[in-house]
């Protein structure tokens, strides 16, 4: 694993995570536009969105003007850099116009493509979850602790997270299925804080499928430095998003991946 202790400091992301609630506090559960990004479906954007992004990018161009950014809603900028920041300024839009407080701002920090620090900053709620190379920790109304993954090893025991069994295509569906009808429980819905919440201890593993890597990148050194396991879903690298599967330990993580596959 990558160290970034000298590179990137908790206060910076703490920074970066008052500059977005500035933005988008707000304008959370207030009247807003809402445009849909695709002919089709439904995929949403907002004015927070947006303007969270562009003062995301502006601390990080004069912090690090030398890295790279990719962010959802503004694409690529010095794609060709080392070090590039991943940036969804509100994952979990439907939430967010939904006035439901389980949406984040999500920065992570890619070292040649790997996931080295990230943060999660949800600021209804006054919660973030951070990692940046010594361990994951939380900071909020229940003060300040280190985040450690659930021990967790059977399927029996596990909670499941998801964000809708919708998002699985037909032959993803069934493996899915199959899964959720092993584990002890499986909720819905929260986006990004299921893989805080799994970081936390407080659910065992989470289950996706069509993310993009500014979905995914912030969160997986939370996971990784509070003792879990991200991959894809054949247990390659989680950073280029696509199927994800996150666990509490390697037993537990080994148990989702074989369900998910079975014939």
């Amino acid at each position: 694993m990558h160290s970034t202790e000298n590179l990137i400091s908790p206060d910076f992301l703490r920074r970066l995570a008052a500059a977005a609630a500035r933005e988008t506090l707000p304008r959370f559960r207030l009247p807003g536009a809402v445009v849909n990004k695709i002919e089709g479906g439904f995929d949403p954007v907002t004015e927070a969105d947006r303007e969270a992004e562009k003062t995301i990018r502006e601390l990080i161009r004069t912090e690090y003007p030398d890295h790279g950014i990719l962010g959802e809603e503004f694409g690529n900028e010095r794609a060709g850099a080392h070090l590039v920041w991943v940036v969804d300024p509100i994952d979990g839009t439907r939430s967010f116009i939904s006035g439901i407080p389980l949406w984040g701002t999500l920065v992570g920090l890619t070292d040649n493509g790997d996931a080295v620090a990230g943060m999660m900053a949800q600021p209804f709620i006054g919660e973030l979850f951070y990692a940046t190379g010594n361990g994951a920790f939380y900071e909020g109304p229940h003060g300040q602790s280190r985040l450690s993954t659930s021990a967790t090893k059977d399927l029996s025991d596990a909670t499941l997270f998801t964000t809708t069994p919708a998002i699985f295509e037909t032959a993803r569906r069934a493996s899915y299925d199959r899964l959720e009808r092993q584990v002890r429980l499986a909720r819905y819905g929260t986006d990004c804080y299921a893989y805080c919440m799994l970081a936390a201890g407080q659910i065992d593993c989470v289950v996706e499928s069509g993310l993009y890597p500014y979905d995914i990148v912030a969160l997986i050194p939370i996971i990784e430095q509070a003792g879990g396991v991200i991959t894809d879903w054949d247990g390659g690298p989680a950073e280029h998003g696509g199927g994800i599967v996150a666990a509490a330990n390697a037993a537990l993580h080994e148990k989702v991946i074989a369900t998910l596959h079975e014939k």
